[in-house]
C-alpha cells in the first residue's frame, strides 16, 4: 500500500529547480487536518540563498494559515536516504515539534524517524 505523503514528496521532487546541483528533492508535510502541503528545493546561483524542499513545504503551509503538523516526508534520488539538513531540522522543530519524519528514495526504500532522534538538542523558545 502506498503512502500519499511519500507519493506527494516524490511528485514535488519533479518541480525542483536545481540547475546547478541537479539534486532534486521533494518534501510533503501533513497538517493536523490531514491535508498535504508540498515543497521542492529551489536553487540560486549564490547557493546560500537556496531553499530546501522541507523549508519550502513548511513555509507554504504556514503562509496558508496552518499551524499544526503530523508528519513530514522527504524524497530524493539517492541510495542512502537523505535526511533534512541542519537548517531544515531547526525549522521543522520550531514549526512541527517532534514530528514523524519519513525518508524515501525512488527505489521504494523508506525509513521513519522521530525528529528528536535526528535533532536531539534543538534550540527553541525554551532558551529565550
Amino acid at each position: 500500500m502506498s503512502d500519499p505523503l511519500i507519493e506527494a514528496a516524490l511528485a514535488a521532487r519533479l518541480n525542483a529547480f536545481a540547475p546547478f546541483s541537479k539534486f532534486l528533492v521533494g518534501a510533503a508535510i501533513e497538517d493536523s487536518d490531514g491535508r498535504i502541503h508540498t515543497g521542492c528545493n529551489v536553487e540560486n546561483a549564490t547557493y546560500g540563498l537556496t531553499l530546501c524542499a522541507e523549508r519550502v513545504a513548511v513555509f507554504k503551509a504556514v503562509s496558508e494559515g496552518v499551524r499544526k503538523f503530523r508528519r513530514v516526508a522527504v524524497a530524493a534520488d539517492t541510495d542512502n536516504l537523505t535526511p533534512p539538513c541542519g537548517a531544515c531540522r531547526q525549522i521543522l522543530w520550531e514549526f512541527c515539534g517532534d514530528v514523524e519524519l519519513v525518508l524515501a528514495n525512488l527505489h521504494g526504500k523508506t525509513e521513519t524517524w522521530q525528529l528528536k532522534d535526528l535533532f536531539p538538542k534543538p534550540f527553541d523558545v525554551s532558551y529565550l
